[in-house]
């Protein structure tokens, strides 16, 4: 242990751009376990989990000598821009940072928002994964054992009775109530638990690019590759005047993810693994699940619950801009394309996945990208694939030796079908610096029609732009889940129940109120089947989807002849440019016209029957605007 009576601050020096961990304390963040190649610990399993060795085919070392320097010259010098680290040593460490408030005071090394540099230093030495030699540059990856999604049945808030969330949260099977008691008791754990470390990892950033709107969110963390996830999906400060201006954090997550509650049955929750927000409190405590996503998503839900209280928008879309400033949102379910769609050459991305929407205008929630990684190829997602070089992190990605290299495999899923990457967003070549436009030209409704009978596009009044964005519809087919034989359809609320504090009525009106106030346009963009249905039409060709897009930004759609769909009312385009005529009225790309009838009554039937449990909620009863059966 390092003795010291004192309080010892080292500080980079941004002139330097070097490091602020000494070297006096690498023994201190190196693990004690036995090392292989490069040095370097070798990672301990979580706890709770599956051995992570079973990830990495044949492995025996790390290459010694990793390049540390990102392909692209603008990436880079944005890498080296975020230099506002610390470390802090001594018995002052943590009053010195501002966690004692929280109650923890006992850890003696403080490492505070390092530069993406020492991240990779750190996760190196303290053996916490692995190397991968990805095709655009060497890149970090780790493994989150047996836990490689959310786990929502383990999320909770707590009822504080008689208080604001109280009473506005849409009490569910997604929103969990628990009591302060349980929360009291767990907190105290994670207190606890962090007072028996040496060390620990805090990040300090914001949550949203609006300077009016964002929150100011603090992580405490035990591992550096847990910084390195937030420091890629959160708005890193980028100025030493930012941090030293952050004063208390509007929120504070605590990850003790090593630790478990024994005592989950006698706190009536699901099971050890817990992770629980209280609003009020402004704290949340996540214990027993490695998965990088809970960090992320429970902030996701905070700014569901928190813009709504001050009349803005939050939103699950991705949003882009085009060089007039024309911008749009994209809203969709996983499989619609969304991430796809909204990477345009032509147009600048301003963030693949949360946003708000206040009274400047649209804005990112997240200053980097959390993609999916299964069947990845530089031909079918060239900006994710080429974002995968230094400072991005591989999670719960297949490794396999090759010349004594190990090389990501995307197509071996015997470890999880939900293998993802983080990376800062200026990993994207051209994306809206920004990360912030003025009020969305256009909102498009992404669904992957498995039944055949949308249209490629629709024009929707805004009465039936709410009764779709409440829907959130898509639909699964055979072989994407198991017990899948048919179309099935998928209904998510907002295009993100899982993330909905409030009830899903209460962010209809919100957009309600926008696109009244600001003259935005909302279509509907169907990515799935034409000419029959799953297993007898074929799917949308990207370049179909791509030219009905097109002719939504440039303006051609809005000025096409249409005609009214008998059944769901909105207006089709009878020709866009790029588009065959024939496609465009599914009905006439169908060989059965009666069957087409008829599978089209049975999805209306469908959106129906969703929406049954809207009725009569919110301030506009929007079934109105549904299909006329």
């Amino acid at each position: 242990m390092l003795a010291s009576s004192g309080r010892i601050l080292l500080r980079t020096a941004t002139a330097v751009g070097g490091r602020t961990a000494a070297k006096a304390l690498a023994a201190r963040c190196a693990s004690s376990s036995a090392t292989f190649g490069g040095g370097f610990a070798k990672p301990a399993a979580p706890a709770s989990t599956t051995k992570p060795a079973s990830l990495f085919a044949n492995h025996q070392k790390v290459r010694r000598n990793k390049s540390t320097v990102a392909k692209t010259g603008s990436a880079t010098s944005e890498r080296d821009d975020y230099n506002v680290s610390s470390t802090y040593v001594g018995t002052g460490a943590c009053a010195e940072v501002g966690i004692d408030a929280l109650g923890i005071t006992q850890i003696e090394t403080i490492y505070k928002n390092l530069t993406f540099r020492e991240l990779f230093e750190h996760e190196q030495r303290n053996g916490e994964g692995w190397v991968a030699s990805a095709e655009y540059g060497d890149t970090f990856a780790i493994d989150t054992g047996k836990f490689t999604g959310r786990s929502p049945k383990d999320k909770w808030l707590v009822f504080n009775e008689g208080s604001e969330s109280s009473k506005h949260i849409d009490w569910n099977n997604i929103n969990q109530p628990t009591t302060p008691e349980v929360f009291k008791e767990l907190y105290d754990k994670a207190v606890a638990h962090f007072n028996t470390k040496e060390k620990a990892y805090v990040f300090d950033c914001f949550c949203g690019a609006s300077e009016k709107s964002r929150s100011k969110i603090r992580f405490v963390h035990e591992m550096a590759w847990q910084q390195h996830f937030v420091s890629n999906m959160f708005i890193r400060p980028t100025t030493r005047e930012q941090l030293d201006d952050f004063g208390e954090p509007d929120f504070t997550v605590i990850n003790a993810c090593s630790q478990v509650d024994e005592d989950w049955e006698r706190h009536d929750l699901h099971s050890d693994v817990a992770v629980v927000f209280n609003i009020e409190e402004k704290k949340a405590v996540i214990f027993g699940t490695w998965y990088g996503g809970e960090n992320k998503k429970g902030i996701f839900s905070l700014m569901n619950y928190w813009l709504p209280m001050a009349g803005d928008f939050p939103m699950h879309c991705s949003a882009n801009v085009g060089r007039d400033g024309n911008s749009a949102l994209f809203f969709g379910l996983s499989g619609t394309g969304k991430t796809t769609l909204s990477a345009d050459p032509h147009r600048a991305l301003i963030g693949d996945d949360e946003h708000g929407w206040d009274e400047d205008g649209i804005f990112n929630f997240e200053g980097g990208c959390y993609a999916k990684t299964i069947n990845l190829t530089e031909d079918t997602e060239p900006d994710i694939y080429r974002a995968i070089h230094t400072d991005a992190l591989l999670e719960n990605v297949k490794l396999t030796e090759v010349d004594g290299k190990l090389v990501p495999d995307y197509f071996d899923v015997t470890k999880t079908e939900n293998g993802r990457v983080s990376y800062p967003i200026f990993h994207i070549d051209g994306y809206h610096k920004p990360q912030k436009a003025g009020h969305p030209n256009h909102i498009i409704f992404l669904t992957c029609d498995a039944f055949g009978v949308l249209p490629p596009v629709a024009k929707l009044s805004s009465g039936q732009a709410m009764y779709h964005f409440i829907s959130g519809y898509t639909a699964k087919v055979a072989g994407t889940e198991r017990g899948i034989v048919e179309p099935t359809p998928n209904f998510s609320a907002c295009f993100g129940a899982a993330f909905l504090s409030l009830h899903p009525t209460r962010y209809a009106d919100l957009l309600q109120e926008k696109i009244n106030t600001h003259g935005s346009q909302a279509w509907l963009v169907n990515t799935g089947w034409s000419g029959g249905q799953y297993g007898v039409g074929e799917r949308m060709s990207i370049k179909t989807t791509r030219s009905c897009i097109d002719s939504i930004l440039d303006g051609s759609a809005a000025g096409a002849d249409c005609h009214r769909d008998e059944l769901f009312g909105f207006d089709v385009p009878t020709t866009l440019p790029g588009v065959d005529s024939h496609v465009l009225d599914p009905k006439h790309a169908w060989e059965n016209a009666e069957e087409y009838d008829e599978t089209a009554r049975k999805l209306a039937g469908m959106f129906a029957k969703n929406f049954e449990k809207y009725s009569g909620k919110g301030s506009t009863d929007y079934t109105q605007y549904g299909p006329q059966l």
